[in-house]
């Protein structure tokens, strides 16, 4: 998540809680982010919009990429 919003000249704040929308993070960087995640692990990320729409911090994109993982 740190380098999808480094490139965008942008930091990953310390605090999970902060939320995504006062950092720019948008769903096209929520994309990026689990593209890079399936190239890093070999394995396609299945989740539905439901999902998505309950993700709101930083917090909540590394839980629910976390959680995607679990077999």
């Amino acid at each position: 998540m740190g380098q999808v919003l480094a490139n965008q000249g942008k930091v990953l704040p310390d605090d999970d809680d902060a939320d995504l929308r006062e950092i720019g993070f948008r769903s096209l960087d929520f994309s990026e982010l689990a593209l890079r995640v399936e190239d890093e692990t070999d394995e396609e990320l299945n989740f539905d919009a439901a999902g998505l729409r309950r993700i709101a911090t930083v917090g909540d994109v590394l839980d629910f990429l976390a959680d995607l993982q679990r077999p």
